[in-house]
């Protein structure tokens, strides 16, 4: 007798597994997956646990109300599982047959090959002897480069498009077009993380002294330590805000410089630069560009500034785009992190903020302003050269 035979459930397992059963948005196929228990062992428990019985010998059940719950129970689960392939499958409804049956193979432990073939409007017999047959050499390239792009794009924490990933597969010596990533992109049901407009934190009325633009949108610069460019966002938590301040070195975007903190006074962006001058050592004449800024317009800020010899810089009134690449970064922390989470304090927020910075920004995601590379590995290769 093999060890699952030899399970036995009490009767409270049971019962709670059936309530579980009801009650859950899941079809049933996936609650027993869940629970470890056998699909048709959990739909029997439905129908024994479900079934209302009667108070005494003279009071009967009414069949007919019983077996109208269970088709409707039917129809909610069979609802629901087409709810799970449109969102996941959405995609390959209008693809080949092929296609499709390699979507259904992918998917034969979420969901019954039954309903799958039903949903694509595909034969089972069909998709049985598709299994059976030799894969074509397209067709295990394929499977191979589909496993190798689901890997990229886990990696990259759902943010790479095809130009990333293209990029990343020529490293690995594999020479795809853009169309074909995007075809088994679809068939992997991956989709990057979608955009969301958030608003500026800058407060330019002020009667404090500006600076000149003397950066002129020149964003690209020939050396490290050069020009930095700074901007001050804020992120939304159940304690309050965190606002952050960061110093970006234009030569390879790295973030050289970060300060968080709950408030949004000078000492915020006076961290910020100090952490890139404490770690970075910049030479004298350093540039740094900002928005105009109270904070950055600051008398403490402008002594920090003269005691480093650093040359001040500042955008044109209400012209986000002499300070494009620091509303850039703010874009891309927010779209690929700030706003796919809900941070119940301030501290889990800042340690999130970390390492999304220190560890993925600066040391693995491909920008395209440094040919591909992220920030760090195109410094190193640029000092190689």
């Amino acid at each position: 007798m093999s060890q699952e035979k030899a399970k036995t459930y009490s009767a409270e397992f049971r019962e709670s597994a059936v309530k579980l059963a009801n009650e859950s948005d899941k079809p049933i196929a996936q609650t027993a997956r869940d629970l470890g228990v056998n699909e048709n062992t959990l739909h029997t428990w439905i129908n024994k646990y479900s079934r209302p019985l009667a108070q005494d010998k003279t009071v009967r059940t009414d069949d007919h109300l019983y077996e109208e719950l269970k088709r409707l129970k039917k129809e909610n689960a069979r609802l629901i599982e087409e709810r799970g392939f449109i969102k996941k499958g959405g995609s390959v409804l209008c693809q080949g047959a092929t296609v499709k049956y390699a979507w259904i193979k992918q998917h034969t432990t979420e969901f019954p090959v039954d309903s799958m073939c039903r949903f694509m409007q595909v034969s089972r017999s069909a998709y049985y002897a598709w299994l059976q047959r030799p894969q074509t050499a397209t067709e295990k390239e394929d499977s191979e480069l589909a496993t190798i792009i689901h890997s990229l794009f886990k990696k990259s924490r759902a943010t790479y498009g095809t130009r990333r990933i293209k990029k990343a597969l020529f490293d690995q010596q594999r020479t795809v077009s853009r169309r074909r990533i995007s075809r088994l992109m679809d068939q992997e049901n991956l989709a990057c993380k979608t955009k969301r407009k958030f608003k500026a934190t800058t407060d330019s009325k002020h009667d404090k002294p500006i600076s000149p633009n003397l950066l002129d949108r020149k964003f690209k610069v020939g050396q490290p330590d050069q020009v930095y460019v700074g901007d001050i966002t804020y992120i939304h938590t159940q304690e309050g805000w965190l606002y952050l301040a960061v110093v970006i070195d234009l030569y390879s975007r790295q973030v050289v410089g970060w300060s968080m903190a709950e408030h949004m006074r000078t000492k915020l962006v006076n961290d910020a630069l100090l952490m890139a001058i404490w770690k970075r050592k910049p030479d004298k004449g350093l540039l740094w560009h900002t928005d105009r800024g109270s904070q950055y317009a600051s008398e403490s800020h402008r002594a920090l500034l003269k005691q480093h010899s650093i040359s001040q810089s500042m955008s044109r009134k209400g012209n986000c785009w002499d300070n494009a690449v620091s509303e850039s970064f703010f874009h891309t922390l927010k779209t690929e992190l700030i706003h796919h989470e809900t941070y119940q304090t301030r501290s889990t927020a800042k340690q999130a903020v970390f390492e999304y910075i220190e560890v993925f920004y600066n040391r693995e995601r491909r920008h395209s302003a440094n040919g591909y590379l992220s920030p760090v590995d195109y410094e190193l290769q640029q000092m190689a050269a």
